[in-house]
């Protein structure tokens, strides 16, 4: 079974302004790849509050691909995978609104949110931001880099499937009561989470 974590950046407060993507690829409980693309908004408009989150300006994507072709790089990928983000909510809005821009058809794939499952599985932990997850497996990374945050989405889930010690990270779901969301061509169907039967963590 094939994993891949994804992480966006966006250029401002528009869901649809994605300026760059990062992957990690998880097989065989490894992260097995990482990739970065930086992307060209359709509208070129970066917000200063963004900027001096991500560092990503204007000129770094001056000359990079545009959404749809970015997505078609990984489309075969996407398709024989169930991906992870954290906070997936967002990340899953990213990709419907740059395709709703484009008048592209979504993706079709199941998710999972590494948010929901640390909430449930490290709910003794005062926060469950990526970077305080990184301190809790005893990770660093560089936050808001896309790919260093897939990376390390993965990496979280990896050790959520460790500490519930199911064989890999498809079973944490039937663990914790988890169903997983789905993107598809005629919507999406969010991923949820049974408020009952908190492990005792």
């Amino acid at each position: 079974m094939k994993f891949i974590a994804i992480d966006f950046e966006t250029a401002n407060e528009q869901r649809g302004s994605a300026c760059s993507v990062g992957l990690a690829w998880i097989e065989n409980n490894q992260v097995t790849r990482v990739e970065e693309r930086l992307i060209r908004p359709k509208d070129m408009r970066f917000s200063g509050m963004n900027i001096a989150i991500h560092g990503i300006r204007p000129e770094h994507v001056e000359d990079a691909p545009q959404f749809p072709a970015v997505m078609e790089e990984f489309r075969q990928d996407f398709a024989s995978a169930i991906m992870i983000a954290h906070n997936a909510a967002f990340d899953m809005s990213v990709i419907r609104k740059a395709c709703d821009q484009y008048g592209l058809g979504y993706p079709e794939f199941d998710y999972l949110c590494t948010l929901q499952m640390s909430r449930k599985v490290w709910h003794r932990l005062a926060s469950h931001r990526l970077s305080d997850l990184s301190a809790h497996i005893g990770l660093r990374f560089k936050h808001h880099n896309a790919a260093e945050d897939a990376e390390m989405c993965g990496r979280v889930a990896l050790a959520i499937a460790g500490d519930l010690e199911v064989a890999h990270i498809g079973h944490i779901p039937g663990a914790i009561g988890m169903r997983a969301g789905r993107l598809h061509a005629a919507g999406y169907k969010a991923c949820s989470l049974s408020p009952t039967g908190l492990p005792r963590r």
